[in-house]
């Protein structure tokens, strides 16, 4: 026999009708609840005091079709579509040096300035022979117009006893002989020219600009250097037109045509998304994949972009298909159903809805909706069955 002490002897029997009383309670209230849910389900009637709450102001947005796909995750890098090196194209030493590893520069920004000197006078003397190519055409040209004279003289006299068979055919030769040797000067001219034109392009390279905007990585000179044709003055990325390559299983690429788009994450944990710019057609024989390159549509991120910073691509893994869909913020939960607020005739006809997977910021609807049901997504945290409602905008 269980041995009890005095006071617990003397109050056991009024602890116990407390118990069973507070039991009771909590009783009525599950009960109260479930018949809340009950009520909503089977279409009660909405009780007096909800019709008579002043309208709610509320925002609404219709429910539709929208194409979704199963996905799988594949990982990639951010890649510049413009990166390398920048070279000298011509020779010469150093002499001024513009940026630092890290700089920014835009499209024509100057990098380094080769020594200008010995470029200048190059120029300057190829203008010379131009200048001495053309009198030298000046002067062939006067002198063939005077054999010409000579020749004309010689015709005039043809039916006289002065003209001179031999001496006619000596002058005419004479012309052909002058024609002749301005052609040569003329292209000695052209030559000259040409050179010259030469010259003053070399004379512009001696600025190395910027050939698009982006960052220096790489500075490979410093003054006083010789920079001969060709050699590296800096590296540079242009990370202002970035894209996102990937190594997609070449089962997977079948799906992946071009401007199709996906969801795209970056280390960040930001979304954004990207489309399909092109499949390369060659297949790593190792791995079995064929490299992707997407063209991304950043939004906000929390971190400077950079080259080879991860991304996660979800690639689909077949075609697409429709499916209805409701607003995330249209969904009100009670007691682990989930409900909406349907906008009918001015009020707010709360009805139970089944929901599939997730379309972005949206849910499949499995059952208790139709396509273009107006439902309210703002202010149905505060709504009661049957209110009145006014709509203040779409959501």
């Amino acid at each position: 026999m269980t041995m009890r002490g005095p006071q617990q002897g003397k109050r056991g029997p009024v602890y116990a009708r407390r118990h069973e009383l507070r039991c009771f309670r909590q009783g009525l209230r599950g009960f109260a609840a479930i018949a809340a849910v009950l009520a909503l389900w089977l279409g009660a009637d909405v009780p007096e005091a909800a019709a008579q709450q002043p309208p709610a102001v509320v925002s609404v947005d219709q429910v539709r079709m929208e194409a979704t796909a199963q996905t799988v995750p594949v990982i990639g890098r951010l890649v510049a579509r413009r990166a390398g090196d920048v070279a000298a194209r011509t020779a010469g030493p150093v002499a001024e040096l513009h940026v630092e590893v890290g700089d920014r520069v835009e499209t024509g920004d100057p990098l380094a300035v080769l020594d200008r000197v010995r470029l200048r006078a190059e120029r300057d003397r190829l203008a010379a022979v131009v200048n001495q190519a053309q009198a030298q055409v000046e002067r062939l040209t006067a002198q063939a117009a005077l054999r010409r004279q000579e020749l004309s003289r010689l015709e005039g006299l043809r039916d006289s006893a002065a003209f001179g068979q031999g001496r006619y055919d000596d002058a005419r030769q004479e012309v052909i002989i002058a024609e002749s040797a301005i052609g040569t000067a003329e292209a000695t001219r052209v030559s000259a020219a040409a050179s010259l034109s030469l010259a003053q392009i070399d004379l512009s390279w001696a600025t190395i600009e910027a050939p698009y905007p982006g960052v220096v990585t790489t500075v490979h000179t410093e003054v006083g250097a010789w920079l001969a044709v060709g050699q590296p003055v800096v590296s540079m990325i242009n990370d202002l037109d970035l894209e996102v390559e990937a190594d997609v299983p070449s089962s997977r690429v079948a799906a992946l045509t071009d401007g199709t788009a996906v969801a795209l994450a970056l280390d960040d944990g930001s979304e954004h998304t990207a489309v399909v710019r092109t499949v390369v057609p060659a297949e790593n024989a190792l791995t079995r994949t064929r490299q992707v390159r997407f063209t991304p549509r950043f939004g906000p991120v929390s971190k400077p972009l950079a080259i080879n910073q991860s991304a996660t691509v979800m690639v689909p893994t077949g075609a697409g298909r429709e499916v209805l869909t409701v607003h995330k913020d249209a969904i009100v939960r009670n007691q682990g159903q989930a409900f909406v607020y349907v906008a009918s005739d001015g009020t707010a006809q709360i009805r139970p809805v089944q929901l599939g997977a997730a379309v972005g910021g949206r849910f499949e609807v499995l059952g208790g909706l139709g396509p273009g049901e107006p439902v309210v997504v703002r202010g149905n945290e505060r709504l009661r069955p049957g209110q009145a409602i006014t709509v203040g905008g779409a959501g």
